[in-house]
Formats: structure tokens, sequence, C-alpha cells
């Protein structure tokens, strides 16, 4: 998902404290998947309610976003609109992708496999209309905003930051930066280590802050420059030149200064349904809307207890925790607020 230009831009390590009282735009997709794909039991099945319902969703929203509303941070979900025509052949590749997993965890599983099964399950991870409506749902009862984007989810949330209405974008996808977003948190509420795909070897994992200027900065390059980079390398609308990874990408602009000339002079092929103009322009101005609204309202506790414990079996004790964190937080803000009046 997203663009590869990671290994290209300028990470350092941040704190809770040091984002206290700050809005955070999160890109709501990307956050759900992220539990659907690591909330999994041993065998890799989802959590699951009594009558089978999945959970995992649930779970990770409710315990990632009261944790941050501990932490006096201020998250804001965005939800993906409509997504742009040239992106349909990414979204069938993904398709395609899910379907093989699922095949392999079939294999897997037949032959009692547990990692595999576990690997292979993951690849599988779907946000279906239920989910969807379910983590909307859940996220009203806490008394968290959400909105629906025009288009992609990460260009709201950059328009956002841009306005002042929001300090942070919280995403784990790079195209965050080239639709402008400036400062991005990555990795939230992760902490200890995390498995490298198909290695039996782990890395550490904490949150960490990118800023694009600073990366632009360092790499002495323009924000046009790092679309066309990502361009080389492949973007959701995209393939990307074939062999050419970020670094090598990086390369090629600091020699020709951008992909047009890039493709005439080293006659290169960057494989896309569209042009390159239009995915450039794209990325540059994205449909986005400035019809929202920042309010984060006490929880809804007698809704929030009778969804969690009464329909999906959730912990007593752990829903009526976080919600005295929903509700203080509420509160201490209002207080904060009158106190400056």
């Amino acid at each position: 998902m997203g663009t590869q230009i990671g290994t290209l831009l300028t990470k350092t390590s941040i704190t809770y404290e040091e984002i206290n009282g700050k809005v955070i735009a999160i890109d709501a997709y990307n956050t759900i998947y992220q539990f659907l794909s690591a909330i999994r039991q041993r065998d890799g099945s989802l959590l699951t309610d009594s009558s089978g319902n999945a959970t995992s969703h649930l779970t990770g929203l409710f315990s990632r976003t009261s944790k941050l509303r501990d932490a006096n941070i201020k998250p804001f979900f965005i939800f993906d609109g409509k997504a742009p025509e040239m992106k349909k052949q990414t979204l069938e590749k993904r398709k395609e992708c899910k379907e093989n997993a699922a095949l392999n965890y079939e294999i897997a599983r037949d032959q009692g496999n547990l990692e595999d099964m576990k690997k292979f399950a993951q690849g599988t991870s779907r946000i279906t209309p239920q989910i969807l409506e379910e983590s909307k749902k859940l996220l009203e009862l806490m008394g968290i905003p959400w909105m629906q984007a025009e288009s992609e989810a990460e260009a709201q949330a950059a328009f956002m930051v841009s306005r002042g209405d929001a300090d942070l974008v919280g995403s784990q996808d790079y195209d965050v930066f080239l639709f402008g977003a400036e400062n991005v948190i990555r990795n939230m509420g992760s902490t200890g280590k995390r498995k490298i795909p198909g290695k039996k070897e782990y890395a550490a994992k904490t949150p960490e802050h990118i800023s694009l200027s600073g990366s632009l900065e360092q790499l002495d390059i323009t924000r046009e420059q790092l679309i066309d980079i990502a361009i080389c390398t492949g973007t959701d609308f995209n393939e990307g030149i074939h062999r050419v990874g970020a670094k090598t990408a990086l390369e090629l602009i600091r020699k020709h200064n951008d992909i047009i000339t890039i493709i005439s002079k080293e006659n290169m092929d960057v494989r896309a349904c569209t042009s390159v103009e239009e995915i450039r322009e794209f990325f540059l101005d994205p449909p986005v809307t400035a019809d929202y609204s920042l309010r984060w309202n006490k929880p809804k506790s007698d809704e929030l207890f009778e969804f969690l414990v009464g329909e999906r079996g959730f912990s007593e004790k752990q829903v009526l925790k976080n919600n005295e964190i929903l509700e203080s937080r509420v509160i201490d803000e209002c207080q904060s607020c009158l106190a400056d009046w």
C-alpha cells in the first residue's frame, strides 16, 4: 500500500508526552486495516464475539483511541471517499493478492502450520461495510469526531494540517507526504519489537515523527521531485519503473531533474494506466473539503457499554476503565477552555 519512499525520509523517535494536546488527523482505513492484520488468534483467525462477528477492529480502535485520549491527544478519524478511477488497477491487484493469501491459508491449515496460517491470514484482511459502520458507530459512542473524505483520506488529512486545524497526520503509508502532509506520526501506540516480514528477526518499533520540509531539505529536492521519485518506484496509481527503487529514483531525479526527462533520456516506462502528468496533478491538487467539525464530546456511556459488553462480549472492567478515561479527558478540556476564557 502506498509508495516505497520511506528509506529517503528523516525519522525521529517521538513520545506521547511530546505531542500532548495535539490534534492528529488519522487515516481510518489505514488504522483499521492494521488492527485487522495484527489482532488475531494463534491460528490467524480474527477475534470474534459469541455470534462469530469480527471484533478485532473494535478491540484495536477502542484501546488505541482511549490510550491517545489518556495521553491528552486529540484523534480525528478520516475515512476514504470515492477512489479515483486510476486506482482501479491497484485495487484489483490487492483483491487478487487477498485471494492468493486465502488459498495459501487453507494449505497451511491442512498442514497444521500455525505460523504460516497466521502469516497468510493477515494477507486476507478486508474492511467490509459492516466493519466500517461498526467503527464509525464506536467512534461516535466514544465522543470521537470522524468525517468522510471526498477521495483519499490522507489528502484530506494533509489539507487539515495545512489549514492549522490539525497538528499531525497519523498514517503508516508514505504517500501522505506526496499530498503535502508536513508533520506525520507513524507507529502510534507501538512500543517494543515487530517481526520483520519473511524473516525470523525482530526490529524495534516505536512512534516516530517525520517532517516533510525537513526531509526535503535533507535530500535537497522539492515536493514535486519527491512525487516524481514516488512515481518512479510505484504508487497506488502506477507500478513504477522496473527495478527502480527509492535510492535509484533519487539518483535519476538528481541527474535529470524530473520524471518526464527520465522517461525520455533513459528510455524508461513507468507502467501506468494513465499519464504521469495526471498522477502528479492528483497528488498536488487532490479533492478535499473544508466541511468538517472538530469536537470531542463526552462518551455515550450507557450505549457504549451496551454495544461493547452487551452485544460484542467485551470485558466489562476494560470498557468501564476506558469510558472513565474518555469522560475525564473531555471534562479536563472543558475546564481548561473556561480557564483560558
